[in-house]
């Protein structure tokens, strides 16, 4: 019987401490999306040192494109689009390309990064975002 209650004790001890946790907000999943922000909107300039595709929280946990800049004030990861949709518009950029990025500084990681508005390379200009963050990804 003593083993019994105290199982029974230790189940609801457990299950409280779960209603707490939820109750007041804590996640248990990662730090959730990072989002866009137009009031941290910067421009840089610099050449591609890499591109990569991962599960990221601009892509809501999605596979997403990813550059890898070096600007004068050191490299700079930039979040494009879901990777998916970087093929659909056959969308790639190469290590050595010259670009310009308009988009919300983010922190990330532990990081500064960049998402990617606009993104400007020789006479290709790439529409990724709209100014509220909302994908396009339209060539002119």
């Amino acid at each position: 019987m003593k083993t019994s209650s105290f199982l029974f004790g230790l189940v609801l001890a457990v299950a409280v401490i779960c209603v707490l946790l939820l109750t007041f907000g804590v996640s248990f999943r990662g730090t959730g999306p990072v989002k866009y922000n137009a009031a941290t909107e910067t421009t840089l300039s610099g050449i591609v040192e890499s591109s990569q595709d991962f599960a990221c929280p601009v892509s809501d946990g999605e596979i997403g494109s990813h550059l890898k800049i070096r600007t004068p004030s050191g490299i700079i990861q930039v979040h494009l689009a879901p990777a998916r949709i970087m093929r659909a518009h056959d969308l790639r950029f190469l290590g050595g390309d010259k670009v310009q990025v308009v988009g919300s500084k983010v922190r990330y990681k532990g990081n500064d990064d960049v998402i990617a508005r606009e993104i400007t390379r020789g006479t290709d200009f790439y529409a990724i975002r709209d100014s509220n963050g909302k994908l396009l990804l339209v060539q002119y």
